[in-house]
């Protein structure tokens, strides 16, 4: 069995290794979601950092919406928005222009899962059209992953889950738990195999003079560089890339050629939600109305003990 498993996953990976060395009108970062759950059997670190921070390394913010409380076996919506300018657009493997995908994993409380689609009202089912919600692993199915799917379809994923009912499931109890959220907007910078995407600023290779810029048959640019030992080196510049130097322009090595091509980033943050018991809410409710209706009873009696007096001092 073991074997079979290894030689399953060799296939699996080569696969993608093949389909990724083509070039598509939509970006390759598709297959990342494969890649994490494949070379992280926990997303979220022991330091907090979530694996998708690995490769998208621009900071940018992220926002959930989620109730504060949830009763056992009891459906919620946690809705998480990624927000970023509506026009803009991130550069492909193509080195095209398009509009950004956006991903999204979220963390729960081991027992809070995926809500079936049988148990979903059609307000959800709705929300969710065209989104494709999947746990991390086969034994993970408290950690949910998304996408890449289109931004500006997009905008916000809801991800529907089912609480657990500590009744039937022993190792969950009536407590505060912490759910942790990360979401990505964009392709990102590094590779999986860790080998940079293009979707980074390009630095000088080598010191020296540009004297000459070229475009080549395929849409990149060649910089010619002359050092101050007259030794002519020649730089690619990748399709799409935006230059920030022109000719007879003296540059460093490592100095910035190209504009920053980056307009997403990765976000994480975290909530709490309380799993509450159903009978300490019915047990508050007749503790309030116990304390409301002996609060009354104290008034009236206070009425009836000062009508009594003011009778006794008429006499």
């Amino acid at each position: 069995m073991k074997t079979f498993k290894r030689i399953m996953e060799f296939i699996m990976v080569s696969c993608l290794f093949i389909v990724n060395s083509f070039t598509f009108s939509v970006p390759i970062s598709q297959a990342y979601p494969i890649y994490a759950q494949q070379a992280y059997t926990n997303p979220r670190a022991a330091n907090g950092r979530i694996a998708c921070a690995n490769c998208h390394l621009a900071e940018k913010p992220v926002q959930i919406e989620s109730p504060k409380a949830v009763l056992p076996n009891n459906v919620f919506e946690a809705a998480v928005k990624i927000p970023y300018p509506k026009d803009a657009k991130q550069i492909l493997g193509n080195g095209q222009l398009s509009s950004l995908n956006v991903g999204a994993v979220v963390i729960l409380p081991e027992g809070f899962k995926l809500a079936p689609n049988n148990l979903l009202s059609k307000e959800i089912q709705q929300k969710n059209k065209g989104v494709y919600i999947s746990p991390y692993s086969s034994t993970q199915d408290n950690i949910l992953v998304v996408g890449p799917i289109s931004g500006d379809q997009h905008p916000e994923i809801t991800f529907p889950i089912l609480s657990p009912d500590p009744s039937t499931n022993k190792k969950v109890n009536f407590l505060k738990y912490p759910i942790y959220i990360g979401a990505n907007r964009g392709r990102g910078q590094i590779y999986p195999t860790g080998e940079k995407s293009n979707n980074n600023i390009v630095t000088s290779s080598y010191d020296g003079q540009i004297v000459g810029i070229q475009t080549l048959d395929k849409g990149e640019t060649a910089i010619t560089l002359l050092s101050s030992s007259g030794k002519e080196t020649k730089q690619n510049i990748p399709k799409g890339l935006s230059l920030i130097v022109s000719k007879k322009d003296t540059v460093k090595i490592d100095q910035p050629l190209t504009k920053d091509p980056n307009v997403g980033g990765f976000g994480q943050t975290d909530m709490e939600i309380v799993l509450q018991d159903p009978n300490r809410i019915i047990g508050f409710i007749l503790f309030a109305f116990s304390v409301l209706f002996t609060q009354i009873f104290f008034v009236i009696k206070k009425k009836q003990f000062e009508k009594v007096q003011a009778a006794e001092l008429k006499f």
